[in-house]
């Protein structure tokens, strides 16, 4: 029989939210013993988003150990050490394959018993792959998906073997928008394919997405729309060497990137805890369907309490605050107190080549776009309102400076009412700025 090992507190996963959770226990006083991250990764939580930007920056790398939690919020960064001197164990390259809620036992790959008497679940997301849908030659060499830190290690090397070769991005959201902007910066040849009539369909609208197709294409990036890969061929190596579109075209690859969502990871919960949306249903403080059960991050559908509906987050921001508030709701109700629920204001931003944007709110309704969209100027500064019911609701800026990006999320969260969508093309971002 494997050795049983018990904590008061376990987090099962070890992506941004297991780690500011650990950040969150520390400050609360947990006690050396009473916490274990159990995490499949081989290296303690680290900033993902890095994946994207920094760490595949071939001429000004950023290294791990700059990115661990909490960097990414200017806390304290989290070394192995850390967790170590504040009693944390840190149980990594670990998987766990069992959760038994009722009993509250997890088990992982090797057989260990692990028991806990309140768990975070901190999951987060898997990729999905095109080998889910059986696209032929999808497992081919040099395809590749970023999620984890090892993706990140294959990625970089196959860039900078294949230099001043040819890449094609499948997938027009996040990752294809971050990755392809790399890419072009690491010296490859670069072609984007998407289904959608636009990048970004989630949240750009068509006036804002015409803007980055503009820049990309002024960058020397090929973007192809309208069609999906629906094979590979590859050499006699069994690496990748074309991209066949459902349209009949071929396109040459020395490496291929995709980036077409992700699902969260809950199986190990099915069937014990209750559901919503894909993922684990939980309150205003993160708690479960079961009371010793807390869902966190990419894996729990939550109260939106702005937009009085449920809702699942996929974003950093909320990896980190959901994470706090769990934790805080853990401790109050330990000691019979009480806090209040969590309020979020859906928060997104992305940085590639020399553009930055943030977004703030709902994209619902109507929208407006303001400002200089011009992809060939020189320092293009523009946005968007949407406006549902006569209050404007959401809000995106590119180029904005740190106080323009705090007066939109400000103007998001209070849903001024607006006379009409003319003010607000006209005054454009004055209109947030003097609320």
């Amino acid at each position: 029989m494997a050795e049983e090992k018990s904590f008061k507190y376990v987090i099962v996963g070890g992506g941004v939210s297991a780690g500011y959770a650990a950040r969150e226990f520390f400050k609360q006083g947990v006690k050396p013993g009473e916490l274990a991250i159990i995490s499949r990764e081989q290296v303690p939580p680290y900033e993902r988003p890095a994946l994207s930007k920094g760490y595949i920056h071939l001429e000004n790398k950023a290294t791990l150990p700059n990115f661990y939690v909490a960097a990414g919020s200017g806390g304290e960064r989290q070394f192995p050490q850390w967790y170590k001197e504040k009693g944390i164990e840190l149980i990594l390259g670990t998987e766990i394959v069992k959760a038994d809620l009722a009993a509250k036992t997890l088990v992982s790959g090797t057989g260990q018993v692990f028991k806990y008497q309140t768990l975070l679940a901190a999951t987060g997301s898997s990729v999905i792959r095109l080998s889910d849908f059986g696209v032929p030659g999808a497992d081919a060499k040099n395809i590749f998906y970023l999620r984890e830190l090892e993706d990140a290690d294959y990625l970089a090397y196959a860039m900078e073997t294949k230099e001043k070769g040819k890449a094609v991005v499948v997938g027009g959201g996040y990752i294809g928008l971050e990755l392809s902007a790399a890419l072009k910066a690491n010296n490859l040849e670069v072609t984007m394919v998407y289904p959608e009539p636009w990048c970004m369909p989630r949240l750009f609208t068509a006036g804002i997405a015409s803007f980055y197709e503009g820049y990309y294409a002024n960058k020397g990036i090929n973007i192809v729309k309208g069609t999906v890969a629906s094979g590979f061929s590859t050499n006699s190596n069994g690496e990748v060497t074309e991209v066949k579109l459902k349209d009949g075209r071929t396109l040459e690859a020395d490496i291929v990137i995709v980036g077409v969502g992700g699902r969260p990871i809950i199986s190990l919960f099915k069937g014990q805890v209750e559901e919503e949306k894909g993922a684990l249903k939980t309150d205003g403080f993160f708690k479960t369907s079961l009371p010793d059960v807390y869902a966190i991050g990419d894996v729990a559908t939550f109260p939106m309490k702005l937009y009085n509906e449920m809702r699942r987050v996929e974003h950093v921001d909320h990896a980190r605050k959901s994470a706090e508030q769990a934790v805080k709701a853990i401790k109050a109700a330990e000691e019979g107190n009480s806090i209040p629920e969590y309020d979020y204001l859906p928060y997104f931003y992305s940085r590639a080549f020399d553009l930055s944007w943030q977004f703030y709110g709902d994209n619902v309704g109507e929208s407006v776009l303001f400002g200089d969209n011009d992809p060939k100027s020189p320092k293009p500064k523009f946005g968007s309102y949407w406006i549902k019911e006569g209050k404007v609701v959401g809000a995106f800026l590119e180029g904005g400076t740190p106080e323009e990006n705090n007066a939109i999320a400000k103007l998001a969260r209070a849903q001024p009412s607006v006379e009409s969508l003319e003010v607000l093309s006209k005054e454009g971002l004055s209109f947030a700025t003097k609320i």
